[in-house]
């Protein structure tokens, strides 16, 4: 079964008004990190810029973004970097509601097909794992962070970070894709992806 990490940097965490700036998507076939499949690209927000806190964090200026492809020229290769593929992410939500923006469909859609990382390092830690952003639960388990906030990186550490906590998991008896999404509580029924257009 094949699945892609995937990561968005955006404007800000307000999905309503703001747009992404960036995704990086990495894929996982086989227990196996491809990262020469890797897809990196920058995003033109039109005509919402990069809040202030949004460039603390990931560091991308307007300047930066200038002549990156708009959402509509990035959404072909954003569609056939995720294709039919189980989406691996860290924070499930906020994902699926930028691709239910980009893509339609609804969110829940987007999250039947999610396994949300962040849900199985909180099955292994507990409620001190809710605390833990991504790169505090990485440098937690092992896993290296090059660039905290760079959506290639990002999701490079998230796909990591998956077979990692799987793996322990897996050591409890929990090694189907459907237990590790179901720990993160009712999710809605796991469904084969379709393609995102």
């Amino acid at each position: 079964m094949d699945l892609v990490s995937l990561d968005f940097e955006a404007t800000g965490l307000d999905v309503q008004r703001d747009r992404i700036v960036s995704f990086g998507v990495v894929p996982i076939r086989m227990g196996r990190i491809e990262v020469g499949e890797a897809v990196y690209q920058l995003v033109d927000p039109g005509h919402v810029p990069p809040s202030n806190e949004s460039i603390t964090v990931h560091g991308l200026r307007p300047v930066d973004l200038r002549g990156a492809p708009s959402i509509e020229a990035a959404r072909t290769a954003l569609a056939a970097a995720i294709g039919e593929r189980f989406l691996v992410t860290w924070w499930a939500g906020v994902e699926a509601a930028f691709l239910d923006k980009i893509f339609g469909g609804g969110v829940r859609k987007w999250l039947r097909r999610a396994v949300d990382v962040r849900d199985l390092v909180i099955a292994l830690e507990g409620d001190a794992g809710r605390e833990l952003t991504l790169t505090m639960a990485a440098e937690r388990f092992g896993v290296p962070v090059a660039n905290p906030h760079h959506a290639l990186d990002d999701a490079l550490v998230t796909a990591q970070l998956l077979l990692v906590t799987a793996s322990r998991l897996g050591r409890r008896g929990r090694v189907q894709l459907r237990d590790l999404q179901r720990l993160g509580g009712p999710p809605p029924v796991l469904s084969r992806p379709r393609g995102p257009m």
